[in-house]
């Protein structure tokens, strides 16, 4: 008995230290996956400046990578929808953006906003369906730290408001400006957990109207899988306008469909807001020439 014991033991503890091996061996490789990709997105060929990853929120994206190198390039296009009680909203947007020199990124984009009555309720007024506007706007990485992970940015987001679709050809196709510089603070603490801040102020001035002051403040946490550009987070945007505070919880996650196309899949979940509900937000990012050589 006692020697059935003794092997029962001496079984169990083989499999245990089989066990415990094999889950170190497999976190030496992701490791080692983990920082054979850092190194190839962060490593300078030839005379590029040095570069940071970084985890990019997908709501209230980026210009641009941070410290984007010279010949990067993207395309976006968003599509989503939120409840707002009475109807829905959905939106929609194209976008490019490109990097002509060395942290220096670039951005052309085209939002779409269109309603409808939900459930066929049809009382009261609805916003009207709109191009937003044709939004330019640029980045600049002023501090690339690979000592201690961190990125700095200073950006402006220019958009030049425009009518509704119904006033399209009646009317001058734009009544105003949206004026928006920003800072970018990011770091990423070891080789998984990023985190990022996005804030600046929004000016709006419509032509012939006082100008509308708000501020906005984006805060993001990110975990980036082993190896990958996979990650999932969550984005929480604020938002201060005439003394009223508004935000916005998006839980999100990104996966890579391929070496140069990835998507990312957001829910929107509204704070303590009575006239917006639930959401949902899709992005698919297609990067051109990107190769993942791991």
């Amino acid at each position: 008995m006692k020697k059935i014991l003794f092997l029962a033991l001496f079984g169990f503890g083989s499999f245990c230290a089989s066990a415990q091996e094999e889950i170190d061996t497999l976190k030496v490789h992701r490791q080692i996956l983990d920082s054979l990709f850092i190194e190839e997105v962060e490593k300078p060929k030839t005379s590029q400046k040095p570069k940071v990853l970084h985890a990019e929120p997908l709501y209230i994206d980026l210009i641009r990578d941070l410290g984007a190198r010279k010949g990067e390039k993207e395309w976006n296009v968003g599509f989503g929808m939120q409840d707002k009680r009475r109807y829905d909203e959905f939106h929609a947007l194209i976008e490019y953006e490109w990097a002509p020199i060395d942290r220096l990124g670039l951005e052309v984009e085209l939002p779409v906003s269109l309603y409808s009555f939900r459930n066929g309720n049809s009382e009261g007024a609805i916003p009207a369906n709109t191009l937003e506007s044709i939004k330019v706007a640029g980045q600049y990485t002023f501090l690339v730290s690979e000592k201690r992970n961190t990125s700095l940015a200073v950006g402006y987001i220019h958009e030049f408001a425009l009518v509704d679709f119904e006033k399209m050809g009646k009317m001058n196709a734009f009544k105003g400006n949206l004026f928006n510089p920003f800072f970018v603070a990011a770091k990423r603490w070891g080789s998984n957990y990023h985190t990022l801040i996005y804030t600046g102020p929004r000016i709006e001035k419509g032509y012939g109207k006082q100008a509308e002051v708000g501020f906005e403040t984006n805060y993001n946490l990110h975990y980036m899988v082993s190896g990958t550009r996979n990650f999932i987070g969550l984005e929480l945007n604020q938002e201060f306008v005439n003394g009223k505070s508004t935000a916005t919880l998006r839980p999100q996650m990104r996966l890579g469909l391929a070496e140069n196309l990835m998507i990312g899949i957001v829910s929107t979940i509204p704070v303590a807001q009575p006239d917006a509900g639930l959401g949902s937000f899709v992005r698919i990012i297609y990067e051109p020439g990107f190769k993942a050589m791991h």
